[in-house]
């Protein structure tokens, strides 16, 4: 019995204005409980899909579905509701500079429920245990590494136990160890509390081992779906380019231009 699927996106079509669409006709299922990689090269829409399906964007066309709800048809108070059991893990951590590690892990906890107290200080010492960074609790974010601040922000992200975890570049700008680390804290954390995951990366041998399905980007549109095993074997063009650094192959050097005499006139 195949596994029902917590995330579906429908046809979907999105760009910023109409000469350039980022998104073409997408589709993706995410089944429930697995952690799952969207990946492509830097611009090929990853992050936009990442933001249509926490509503922050809408579709230009197509539907995406949560827990079988449309979220681009959802008022506002129905979103709300939704992106409280949605967790996401920004670029780089995004914590609030003029709070400490525990005010930082404790914000939205306080947002949006009543624990106050010695339960409040109780969860939030628990998740930033379960990040190995409970010793840290009174430091500030000017205070950590890169490493250490990735890992405050994941345990913010799973105070409130969400149903679906959303990282968006969670290995960008980071060592070798901390890489290591925050990978394993992905599938770990994932299946502990029996959340759902899905990790925008480029960072091909970090998420190859730690997710169980793969979705690869190019140009806005799915190019090819399927297990890490899958990827390693495929002789995909664009894919293969990607998954091994190639600087020659399908994907360009020159972002798309006319032509150069044409340019040149209109300078004169």
């Amino acid at each position: 019995m195949a596994t029902p699927n917590l995330v579906e996106v429908d046809g979907v079509t999105f760009g910023y204005d109409r000469r350039r669409p980022i998104l073409r006709d997408i589709d993706m299922a995410i089944p429930r409980g697995q952690v799952v990689a969207i990946m492509g090269l830097s611009g090929c829409g990853k992050t936009t899909l990442l933001r249509l399906i926490g509503g922050a964007l809408r579709p230009g066309k197509g539907e995406v579905r949560v827990e079988g709800k449309a979220v681009n048809r959802l008022s506002a108070d129905g979103l709300y509701a939704m992106r409280r059991k949605m967790g996401m893990l920004f670029q780089f951590g995004a914590l609030f500079t003029d709070m400490s590690v525990f005010d930082n892990v404790a914000f939205q906890v306080r947002e949006h429920t009543r624990l106050r107290g010695q339960l409040l200080r109780d969860l939030v010492l628990m998740k930033l245990d379960a990040v190995g960074l409970r010793g840290a609790a009174q430091l500030m974010p000017s205070e950590l590494s890169g490493g250490m601040a990735r890992r405050v922000a994941l345990a913010r992200t799973i105070a409130l136990d969400p149903m679906l975890i959303m990282y968006d570049e969670p290995f960008a700008g980071l060592d070798p160890v901390s890489l290591g680390v925050i990978g394993k804290l992905i599938r770990s954390l994932n299946d502990a509390l029996g959340a759902t995951s899905i990790v925008v990366t480029h960072d091909v041998a970090e998420a190859l081992a730690i997710v169980d399905y793969v979705h690869y980007m190019s140009v806005g549109k799915v190019e090819f779906q399927g297990t890490p095993a899958e990827v390693r074997a495929s002789n995909h063009p664009s894919l293969h380019q990607f998954a091994y650094g190639e600087p020659d192959g399908p994907v360009p050097f020159h972002y798309t231009a006319g032509d150069y005499a044409q340019d040149l006139q209109s300078e004169a």
